[in-house]
């Protein structure tokens, strides 16, 4: 039991090494550029391939009339149309970047079997918005920094133009996720609102929850005077490695174990059994003999 044990232990960390196995990995603003260098040392006979999450996205076999990108190379990377550009070098060049370009990138040879793999994070490019960037799981908080804290207050949190929170004066009127949107579905039970300050906390995050925050304040003053001051923020959550990638190698690998523990059990309790049989069945033998040998003075 105990070798099952340390190989589950071996293999999990043997799958952690190569998730983290980043060779570069870069953040950048929604509408860059980036260019991923090969830098492998191949010769110009070799062939290049470029994956995005494990789909191929360029080729580079040394002519570059022989060579393709984006659905050229693939049908199902027409998010990548007129935005892939290859050197005589081989390295890959990524225009107009958009946040749907973050994740893993590899460059695989082909003959030589080098690897290289990028990390890429796009976080959105919006003027004087203040840029969040945490990891999935995580939980982050979007401080208002407001003075205004007296009078009819309204406090309203938007995540794409869709209302996701409001704090009024009165907390019975206040209100999170669904209760203020029902297009707010995805925070559901996720969002805290603090009825002092107005900041917002986002827990248990997922990539999904990238993208556009805005604070919408409004206040009436004795005048009846009303104004309002927007904030905007950009939240990126980063994913570690896309983890369903190896969830069919991990799921793969419980079973054998299972397997291995259940047959591992079955076999020492036969040879126990058996070891158990033989020994009463050699004690039987030597009392029979033992009870036919005269006794002896």
């Amino acid at each position: 039991m105990s070798r099952c044990i340390f190989l589950a232990v071996w293999i999990f960390l043997v799958i952690g090494q190569v998730i983290d196995d980043v060779d570069e990995s870069m953040s950048l603003m929604e509408g860059d550029s980036v260019t991923l260098h090969s830098n492998l040392g191949n010769n110009q006979e070799d062939i290049m391939n470029w994956y995005f999450k494990d789909t191929r996205i360029a080729k580079f076999s040394g002519d570059l009339s022989k060579s393709c990108t984006d659905v050229k190379c693939n049908e199902g990377v027409e998010m990548f149309r007129d935005r892939l550009q290859l050197d005589q070098t081989g390295s890959l060049t990524i225009t107009n970047i958009r946040t749907t370009d973050t994740g893993l990138y590899n460059l695989k040879l082909l003959r030589s079997s080098s690897t290289k793999i990028f990390r890429l994070t796009i976080i959105h490019g919006v003027p004087d918005a203040e840029v969040k960037s945490i990891s999935v799981g995580d939980s982050v908080t979007l401080h208002t920094d407001d003075t205004v804290k007296q009078g009819d207050v309204v406090m309203t949190w938007y995540f794409n133009d869709t209302r996701i929170a409001e704090m009024n004066e009165d907390p019975s009127k206040s209100c999170t996720d669904v209760a203020c949107d029902e297009g707010a579905e995805r925070f559901r039970d996720r969002l805290k609102i603090d009825h002092q300050t107005g900041d917002l906390t986002i827990t248990n995050t997922t990539t999904t929850d990238s993208g556009l925050y805005q604070l919408e304040i409004s206040s009436r003053h004795r005048r009846s005077i009303s104004f309002r001051c927007i904030k905007t923020f950009s939240v990126n959550v980063i994913g570690v490695t896309d983890l369903s990638l190896y969830s069919g190698v991990l799921a793969g690998i419980c079973v054998v174990l299972v397997a291995a523990v259940a047959v591992t059990g079955a076999v020492i309790y036969e040879h126990g059994r058996n070891s158990g049989q033989a020994g009463q069945k050699g004690e039987r033998r030597m009392e029979r003999v033992n009870s036919s040998d005269p006794d002896v003075d």
